[in-house]
């Protein structure tokens, strides 16, 4: 895959890596619904160890359904959901697929939380879970 790279709405958070994505999936739990003012949320993940930021991101601790912590990183400027940071994948950054640059290359591999996906949301040919996989 070429370089990753992408950013916020107002431009002052950018991010950059030339990692392959480790996953890419469309996430229906209700929490990630509220975060992206959606009926689900892309994300990509990545190494982290293999993502540069630029820029000041805002982080708000929240809680998975099982209990683990959901670091969500924002920009405190404009408020783009940009990360998110889970405690059950330390070594993971997950990118909102939406903030990068060419979002072509984001293609979901599966979905989750199906169990409590919007009605209207068919996401036909890519595999679900009711919960997380794991």
């Amino acid at each position: 895959m070429a370089k990753i790279e992408g950013g916020c709405l107002c431009g002052a958070v950018r991010y950059s890596t030339t990692a392959e994505p480790v996953m890419q999936a469309v996430c229906h739990c209700k929490n990630c619904q509220r975060q992206a003012g959606s009926g689900w949320s892309m994300i990509m993940g990545v190494p982290a160890a293999a993502l540069t930021i630029t820029g000041k991101v805002t982080t708000y601790e929240d809680k998975g359904e099982s209990g683990g912590e959901v670091h969500r990183q924002f920009c405190p400027t404009c408020g783009s959901p940009l990360f998110s940071r889970v405690s059950a994948a330390p070594d993971l950054v997950f990118i909102k697929a939406g903030t990068l640059d060419d979002t072509s290359q984001f293609t979901p591999q599966m979905q989750f939380w199906t169990d409590s996906k919007q009605h209207w949301v068919d996401i036909t040919g890519v595999p679900g879970f009711a919960r997380n996989p794991g």
